[in-house]
């Protein structure tokens, strides 16, 4: 064979070679792409979302606002004698009880005045009952006209002087056990003493500027809140039909929410924050409010019977307005706009736009849009 008919021989088999694997590959494209037109094939995975369904149910209506705990009673102890401060009955920040003994200011000055005061007060008693005496043998003696009316007139005004000087010291007398019992000061009512201002040693005035410790009552207390004007008329309306009731949300999320009642609107609307301040009060029997505190409040209005509830974390508030992705049969999303009608913590109570048993988003809401398809997963995948 000669060189050149070698190289077309080779020539010829490169040929038959590339049109052998041209025809393999087509066959082999044409045979994926017929079984990816097969109705059972697969197609791009749904957004993973969480949903909920929308209830149907009996709720309350309420109105949320920030409030401030307030004591009950504050009582600001202060000596009424002057003194040396001798004991200090209690510990700082401890309950304490009604007459209960928190204070001994030095009773001997006091003793003492008391004892001259009780001596003074039987020297003229006995001066008095002499007087009376005396005005009495001298009647008699007018009524024989032994004695001039003159002379009876002088007697009879010394006993009246005597009677006067009798009183005046019985009520020195009754000041001065005054001044003894002021010595002792005891706790006016229930409540929880606060920090000790003066103590064992100091000298006190009575009356002074500073008080020797400050008692709050806490069994019941007042909670102090503020709701907008707009709401002040529904308010009203629905506290003429009843007592209205409040719970307060305190920080711990373990303790059951404390009820209580209000029993004041203020007669005017704040004009620089637009609100009008309400109390409420509450018999606080596990102490959980605190003077000071601030809580959450909840006016409870009335309950709305057959309530369309869907959560509140499911409505999205876009240009147009509130709005909500509803998951279908088909795991298709519809974007269906809807009017809250009221807010309560985490559910939304819906005026129009769904209806009871339909799943909306919850959770998934940035990646979805009309007709989108979705993969329901649960919250705690979703959280994984």
């Amino acid at each position: 064979m000669t060189p050149t008919s070698r190289r077309f021989l080779i020539a010829g088999a490169v040929v038959v070679a590339l049109v052998a694997g041209g025809i393999a590959a087509y066959f082999s494209t044409d045979s994926g792409a017929k079984e990816g037109l097969k109705p059972g094939a697969k197609g791009p995975p749904g957004v993973p979302v969480t949903v909920a369904t929308v209830t149907q149910e009996t709720v309350p209506i309420r109105l949320q606002g920030i409030g401030n705990v307030e004591a009950y009673s504050t009582v600001a102890l202060k000596a009424r004698v002057d003194g040396q401060i001798v004991e200090v009955n209690f510990r700082e920040g401890a309950p304490v009880k009604k007459n209960d003994i928190l204070f001994r200011i030095d009773p001997r000055p006091y003793e003492a005045a008391l004892r001259q005061a009780e001596a003074n007060a039987l020297r003229d008693v006995a001066a008095r009952n002499q007087a009376r005496s005396q005005d009495r043998r001298y009647q008699e003696l007018l009524e024989k006209n032994f004695v001039s009316k003159e002379a009876y007139a002088q007697i009879r005004t010394n006993a009246d002087t005597a009677d006067a000087v009798a009183k005046a010291s019985q009520a020195a007398l009754e000041n001065a056990r005054l001044n003894l019992e002021y010595c002792t000061i005891r706790s006016p009512l229930d409540g929880y003493v606060g920090k000790v201002l003066l103590q064992a040693g100091n000298l006190v005035r009575a009356n002074d500027v500073n008080p020797l410790v400050v008692i709050n009552q806490v069994r019941p207390i007042y909670v102090n809140f503020a709701l907008p004007e707009q709401t002040l008329p529904e308010v009203r309306k629905y506290q003429a039909a009843g007592p209205l009731a409040v719970e307060v949300l305190t920080p711990d999320p373990q303790q059951h929410p404390a009820g209580g009642q209000l029993i004041f609107i203020d007669n005017a609307v704040d004009p620089s924050t637009g609100t009008i301040r309400l109390r409420g009060r509450f018999e606080n029997t596990d102490a959980a409010l605190w003077p000071g505190q601030f809580v959450n409040v909840s006016l409870r209005l009335y309950e709305q019977a057959d309530a369309l509830v869907a959560p509140a974390q499911a409505v999205q508030t876009g240009p147009e307005g509130q709005y909500v992705y509803v998951v279908g049969d088909d795991l298709l999303v519809d974007v269906r706009r809807i009017k809250v009608q009221h807010t309560d913590g985490e559910r939304a109570i819906v005026a129009s736009g769904l209806a009871k048993g339909e799943r909306v988003v919850t959770r998934g809401q940035l990646r979805l849009g009309p007709k989108t398809k979705v993969q329901i997963s649960t919250p705690a995948a979703e959280a994984s």
